[in-house]
């Protein structure tokens, strides 16, 4: 079994980002290939998003409640964007690509609610992945502050003794 030390430490929290997310948008608690690198300027270099290891196929999620405001196609790749209810003034709003979207613009989301599927093509990682990002307007901000310190910190379980139960000998 896993130390808990086996698991990488969270992100600094930006307080700008309330913790609304309920679910990765791929699986449990998927790989991060790649973190979040804010660029020094709107047009710096930088990585704006995080890249989770994904299988193609693999179901995306919504990681919060909210309503597709874009499904399909930019610059050859298929992505899909969530905005997300009661995130303020502009609100936030999710992407995620290369995602062949399964709803349409308008559509209403649920917390881990599918979205679309990993395209095998538009990729920008070694292997298959999908680029999770996040912006309120044109700010982009790290996605990962979107899950509370439960989700991203799920550890090994733990079995604790139960009273009265006698131990197996």
């Amino acid at each position: 079994m896993p130390a808990a030390s086996d698991f990488p430490a969270a992100p600094p929290r930006d307080p700008t980002v309330p913790a609304v997310g309920r679910a990765w948008p791929v699986g449990v608690r998927p790989p991060v290939l790649r973190g979040w690198e804010p660029p020094a300027s709107a047009y710096g270099r930088g990585h704006r998003g995080v890249d989770l290891a994904a299988p193609v196929g693999t179901p995306v999620r919504a990681v919060a409640a909210g309503r597709v405001s874009f499904a399909g196609r930019v610059a050859g790749k298929a992505v899909v964007s969530v905005e997300l209810t009661g995130t303020g003034d502009p609100p936030l709003r999710t992407t995620y690509e290369p995602v062949r979207a399964m709803l349409k613009k308008g559509d209403e989301v649920e917390a881990g609610e599918v979205v679309g599927t990993v395209e095998a093509t538009g990729s920008h990682c070694a292997g298959t992945c999908v680029h999770w990002g996040l912006r309120r307007g044109d700010t982009y901000l790290d996605p990962l502050s979107l899950l509370p310190p439960w989700l991203l910190h799920r550890g090994p379980s733990r079995l604790l003794p139960v009273l009265g139960v006698p131990l197996p000998s």
